[in-house]
């Protein structure tokens, strides 16, 4: 597995089948459970139909640790992830992460992965996840979504701010646990209303653009992605990034319009403010190497773009990562 000496010399690291394993007969489900040497946690997990499942996981890990993850699956998967108290992230084996914070929804699909889940030492987290197959999703809605699925590998397609009535739902399964000969029931019911409000805005998003845009212009948009990834920094001109891709300005903000529903500059900044995300959530950078790292030449104009697009300063995210309430 690859991963960097940072990574390898931070965390504690299991495999998922080092998590103890038990039927919880009071709300069917199966449990599992941080071994006590790694402090307390557990993780209940609901079948809910053959191709849609459940997870519930409560964990306040006493070291840094990293859970050893893979799935593999003939048919393309979705995991919805609400994150609702603290946060976590997901490293996969090549490389690409998947930050869970708090109040947001993340959604991701996949064919199969192999990565680690991370978790700070004394931080609670509280996630609701829920795993699903394209063909369960397509028994829902009017039209084929298949470019949600079109990778074999890890892809993020959302992070945004959980729903109101996503988050009041999710609050009611976890005040009001199901149990009982309705558990089946009540429980899909839940997961059903939960889904729909999470899945809502991106359904929204494109139904705008999908009719539009070609296969063609799917490519253009993830060579765009591509590019500002590896280039964040010191990005291309639209000048030279079209030049680059054989194409003009006005077809790069088309397609990043249909494809991505934003600007190539907009692009540019959401991959720049995940990515300073991360290095300040881990505590060991300054903001303004943050800001330099992720290509701004003032911290103040960094730290205004950061609070426009998270809501939160930087500081306040490095304090609120030093000083994350525990729970009982």
């Amino acid at each position: 597995m690859q991963t960097s000496s940072i990574m390898k010399s931070k965390y504690w690291r299991i495999a998922t089948e080092d998590l103890v394993l038990q039927k919880n007969s009071v709300n069917h489900s199966l449990q599992q459970t941080l071994p006590e040497e790694l402090g307390k946690g557990y993780s209940n997990i609901f079948q809910i139909a053959n191709d849609l499942s459940f997870i519930e996981t409560h964990f306040l890990p006493t070291r840094d640790l990293a859970i050893l993850s893979q799935i593999d699956s003939q048919d393309p998967r979705m995991v919805i992830t609400l994150d609702l108290v603290g946060q976590s992230r997901f490293r996969a084996h090549h490389g690409q992460e998947v930050v869970f914070t708090e109040g947001y929804t993340s959604i991701t699909t996949f064919n199969s992965t192999l990565g680690e889940r991370h978790y700070h030492a004394d931080r609670p987290v509280t996630q609701l996840r829920f795993v699903l197959t394209q063909s369960w999703l397509e028994k829902y809605l009017e039209r084929s979504h298949d470019r949600w699925f079109r990778h074999g590998t890890l892809q993020q397609i959302s992070h945004r701010p959980t729903t109101q009535s996503g988050f009041l739902a999710a609050q009611q399964l976890l005040k009001h646990p199901v149990s009982g000969e309705l558990n089946q029931l009540l429980l899909h019911a839940q997961a059903l209303s939960i889904l729909a409000a999470e899945l809502e805005p991106l359904c929204a998003e494109y139904s705008a653009t999908a009719p539009n845009a070609s296969a063609k212009d799917h490519k253009l948009a993830e060579a765009i992605r591509a590019i500002f990834v590896q280039e964040f920094k010191n990005p291309p001109s639209l000048t030279e990034l079209a030049k680059r891709l054989g194409t003009n300005q006005f077809k790069l903000k088309q397609v990043c319009h249909q494809c991505l529903n934003t600007t190539p500059y907009g692009l540019l900044a959401e991959i720049r403010m995940h990515i300073a995300y991360q290095m300040l959530a881990t505590r060991q950078y300054h903001v303004g190497v943050v800001a330099d790292f992720v290509g701004f030449a003032h911290a103040s104009n960094f730290s205004a773009a950061f609070v426009k697009f998270f809501g939160v300063s930087p500081k306040s995210l490095i304090k609120k990562s030093r000083h994350q309430p525990n729970i009982d």
